[in-house]
Formats: structure tokens, sequence, C-alpha cells
């Protein structure tokens, strides 16, 4: 094993936590929080957990099951003000964070003895200690030679557990998990896995390498290596460059209501050029897919005349799809993509180059960034006023700028 130390720092039912942090009450009792509709349970307590309630369940099964819970409606807003509190403190711990996800986090944990002035153990029990204290929110803590063997001694720690991995207890840790824990690892691979006899992390990292490769590409190579402790990737601590940025998701159920299909349309297109705008990029290429019950019914893809992030280029790219899009089924989710990215400050103008926003967006952009998000926004997305009356539907998790994982 190699000599770096890489930690993985990973929240305890992180969105339940942040609630508890603003509302007392809610600690040491069954919680969840539910998505945007309030329908379905997106994120639950250790003590709803014990009664069988899963992430996925729709309210009234989760009501069955445990009568006397507290349900509050997700606030992601909140939610990254919290996870921008642990960046931050880590960042005066290590020299190194990745803002991984909104409730993970890689670091460098070769400081951390340093900084308190204590062996690796008790530092990082220290390091949780100051989370909990200054944050607010339990985490368990993963520390070893590679992001990997970082993650699966974060995971099984859980909850608020510190679990080190090293030279002497490596094998019987590894014996220890299935190959399903390995973060990239789906169902499918797995059974690939399982076919050829590789049941726990030690049978994955025992195996032949190119018949890893084989199986699961040059991703399931690097595993191969992260598990034998080279750390195949580094700690990154900016995002790179977007290939795509898309925005989208639920339609608020099933529905074949014409207007609101376009009001969700419109409203995936204001948030997608909220995004071109932050990352300071033009689109060369739209693309629109909608699905029905999760399943991809329909994918178009248009070429914009000139690089663009306006929105009347980009409504006028969607609407034709839309149109186009098969009618005799019911609409459950829907994506707006941005491809084939070229930074503004990049662009090759002449005389036939065409401002790529409006004064109007112009205009629209400064009030919404003083008033707050749809302040002005477009009258099609009328029909969906109760998305706009609930300040729940204001932020959404890819509206979370600087995270690694998407």
């Amino acid at each position: 094993m190699g000599t770096t130390l890489i930690g993985h720092i990973d929240s305890d039912c992180f969105y339940v936590s942040c609630e508890r942090v603003r509302s007392y009450t809610l600690r040491g009792v069954p919680c969840g929080v539910l998505g945007n509709q309030g329908a379905c349970v997106i994120a639950k307590s250790y003590e709803l957990k014990s009664y069988g309630v899963k992430t996925g369940h729709p309210i009234w099964e989760a009501k069955k099951l445990c009568p006397h819970a507290v349900f509050v409606k997700r606030d992601f807003r909140w939610y990254e003000v919290i996870s921008r509190r642990l960046l931050d403190l880590l960042k005066m711990v290590s020299p190194r964070v990745e803002y991984y996800s909104i409730d993970e986090m890689f670091f460098d944990a070769g400081e951390l003895q340093r900084y308190f002035q204590l062996p690796l153990q008790e530092a990082t029990r220290a390091l949780q200690t100051l989370v909990q204290d200054e944050v607010g929110v339990p985490v368990s803590i993963g520390i070893a030679p590679s992001r990997a063997l970082a993650k699966l001694g974060s995971d099984a720690a859980k909850p608020f557990g510190v679990h080190i991995v090293n030279r002497e207890n490596c094998e019987a840790f590894l014996r220890s998990q299935p190959v399903g824990e390995l973060c990239g690892i789906g169902r499918r691979s797995e059974r690939k896995l399982q076919d050829r006899n590789i049941h726990t992390c030690w049978d994955f990292r025992q195996a032949d390498r190119l018949l890893i490769r084989d199986l699961l590409t040059i991703k399931g190579e690097a595993l191969w290596w992260e598990l034998r402790g080279d750390s195949v990737t580094p700690i990154q601590t900016s995002r790179p460059p977007h290939k795509a940025i898309a925005r989208g998701g639920s339609c608020g159920g099933k529905t074949s209501d014409p207007e609101r299909i376009r009001a969700w349309a419109v409203r995936n297109i204001e948030r997608l050029i909220e995004a071109l705008d932050h990352h300071r990029v033009y689109a060369r290429h739209i693309s629109l897919q909608i699905d029905a019950n999760k399943t991809a019914l329909w994918l178009g893809r248009t070429p914009l005349a000139v690089p663009s992030a306006s929105f009347r280029t980009i409504y006028d790219a969607v609407m034709p799809m839309l149109a186009a899009a098969p009618q005799e089924h019911l609409v459950s989710h829907m994506h707006i993509i941005a491809e084939n990215l070229v930074w503004r400050d990049r662009i090759q103008k002449s005389l036939f180059f065409e401002d790529a926003q409006s004064p109007l967006d112009q205009i629209k952009r400064n009030i919404n960034q003083k008033l707050g998000r749809f302040a002005i926004r477009s009258a099609e997305t009328l029909p969906l006023h109760e998305i706009y009356h609930d300040t729940t539907h204001n932020y959404d998790i890819c509206d979370i700028s600087g995270k690694m994982c998407f």
C-alpha cells in the first residue's frame, strides 16, 4: 500500500440531520424528509428506518409503518448551507478537499495528526467531534491509502463511526465487504462478478486485473488498483468543466396535459439558463428527453445556429422537439440538456454573430439575482401555480454547484 492518506467523510442521514440542526424537536424521533410533491420519502432517520420505512416509500405506506413519525418537505437550499459549513471546516483541517456531493467529501488526511496533535485514530475521532460541535451533523469517516478504500471504510463505520484501513487490517476488512458495496458497482456489474466467483471486495482485489478490465472496462481496473492501496484518482479541489449541463426531473406526477408538459419544459429551460450563466458557457446543441415511469420514451437533439444561452433561442429549439414527441403516453420526467459547450470568452465574434443573450435575458437575470429565483418567469409556467407557491420547489439538488458527482 502507498503512503498517501485519503479521508472520506460521509454525513449520517444528512437531510434529516440538517432539519434537526434548526429544529431540536426532531431529535430522537422517527423523522423522514419528503420529495417535491410530498408523496414519497427521500431520506429517513435511523429511528424511522427501524420501523421498516425505506427510501422511495410513498408517504401513505410510511405512515402505516410508523404512525407517530414526523415528516417534513425537503429544503435543498438549507442543506447546501450546512454542506458548505462542513466544506469550510474541512478546509481548515486539510490542505485539499474535494466537494464530492452535498453530503460526502474526500480530503487529504495527511495533516490530521499534526493538526490535532494526536495519533491517527484519535485525531479522526477529534475531527468527527469537531464537525458535530461546529456544524451540528453526525458524520462517519474512513481513512485509507486510496479513495475506494476510504469510502468503503466510512460506509462500514456508519452510523457515527470511524474506520481506518491499513496494511494490517485490510485483508480482513475487504473479506467482510460484499463486492456490491464498491462505489461504481451496480447490480448488473455485481452479477457479472459473481458469475466469475467474485463475491467480496477481497475476491475483487485478488482477481486477474485483465479479467476485471474485460468485465468492467478501465473504470473497473481503476477500482482494482485502488483496492490494492494505489491512489489512482487524485483529490480534485475544483470541478472539471462540464461536457454537458442538464436540468429537469419529475413532472410532479404523471401527466398528459399539454399545458402542464409545456410549462415544465419552460421551467427547465429557465433553470438550464441559470446554470449556463453560472458556468459562463454557451450551448451549441440542445437535447430533450421525455420519460414515462422513469423509462426513456423519446429523445430529440437540435443544433443551434450560434452558441447561445438565450431563452428565445433555446425555447425555439425545445418546443418543436416537444411537439414531435409521442402524445399517447403519460409523461413522468423530463430533461433538457445543453451540449457541446463553449466558454463565453472564447467565442469568435464576427459581423454575423448575434448576441447570445438578449437585453431582456439580462434584465431578467439581474432582477432574479436581487429578488430571488423565479421572481420574474415566463407566463407559460403559470399552469404550475402549486410549484411556484411552495418555497420547497425553489431549489433542487442539481442546482447546487461545485459537486463532483454530477
